[in-house]
């Protein structure tokens, strides 16, 4: 297999498969994997694309950001957390915009940043044991860059108590709340992928992107927040990777420890 952190390949119907390729870390993301998710975006622009598929090799589709990473990032220049935090956002932000169809097959953890990514696709897919989690309040970090795509999917109601418990939930509550449209079980995660595939390339193509930029246009959340507010959100995301709460809490996840808050919690 391929050292390349992200994959891709293109069939003859058009329908392009691009897959998370570190399994060794449960394909957290890093700097070289937000890359590899851009360059495939720019390559499969340049081809006659009818559908992509989303997928994470391994035992899990996406653990969110490598905290090792994230904590070599922190220490360096506001410019530089900046720049981590614009590419991790335009990366969502590129898949959330393609103008072909775009299906997620979810197995496994889906954390963080993950939850972000499966938000910007148009279906999503999970085997039953999948389980998900908006994490990043128990590292002292904010998930702002995906909170916009996460409100379109599952609605204000729902962040506001995700986003904040951090805690872990499966794939039917992923259903009920909207994160996910369908749940199978894992040995059918592939077929249950491979017939919404043939029911898209069944569709008419021009059809189908003028109606996709028709529902993001007319969205409460991600789509219609203007450049100056994704800016903002860019701007927070990284400013508080830098904070001191950030750095007990990947200190925390270092050593394997809950997070010294204050407020009696030791």
């Amino acid at each position: 297999m391929s050292a390349s952190p992200v994959l891709w390949s293109l069939d003859a119907r058009g329908v392009a498969t691009v897959t998370l390729n570190r399994p060794e870390v449960n394909n957290a993301y890093d700097g070289a994997l937000i890359a590899g998710v851009l360059a495939a975006i720019d390559d499969l622009s340049t081809k006659p694309v009818r559908v992509v598929v989303l997928k994470g090799n391994g035992k899990h589709f996406q653990a969110g950001a490598d905290l090792k990473w994230i904590n070599g990032v922190r220490p360096k220049s506001s410019d530089e957390n900046e720049t981590a935090s614009r590419a991790t956002f335009e990366a969502v932000q590129r898949l959330n915009t393609l103008p072909v169809p775009t299906v997620a097959l979810v197995q496994g953890g889906c954390f963080g940043g993950g939850t972000g990514v499966i938000s910007a696709c148009d279906i999503v897919i999970a085997a039953d044991n999948a389980l998900f989690s908006i994490t990043e309040v128990r590292w002292g970090l904010t998930a702002a860059i995906i909170i916009p795509q996460l409100c379109d999917a599952i609605g204000v109601r729902q962040v506001r108590r995700y986003a904040l418990t951090g805690e872990r939930f499966g794939a039917e509550d992923a259903r009920r709340i909207g994160l996910v449209h369908e749940v199978v079980p894992l040995s059918d995660l592939e077929s249950a992928g491979a017939r919404v595939v043939e029911q898209l390339l069944g569709n008419a193509p021009e059809a189908m992107a003028e109606t996709k930029t028709l529902a993001m246009e007319s969205s409460f959340g991600g789509m219609a927040v203007d450049d100056a507010a994704y800016k903002r959100l860019v701007h927070l995301h990284s400013a508080k990777r830098q904070t001191a709460e950030a750095a007990e809490g990947l200190a925390s996840f270092a050593e394997k420890r809950a997070g010294r808050w204050g407020g009696g919690n030791s």
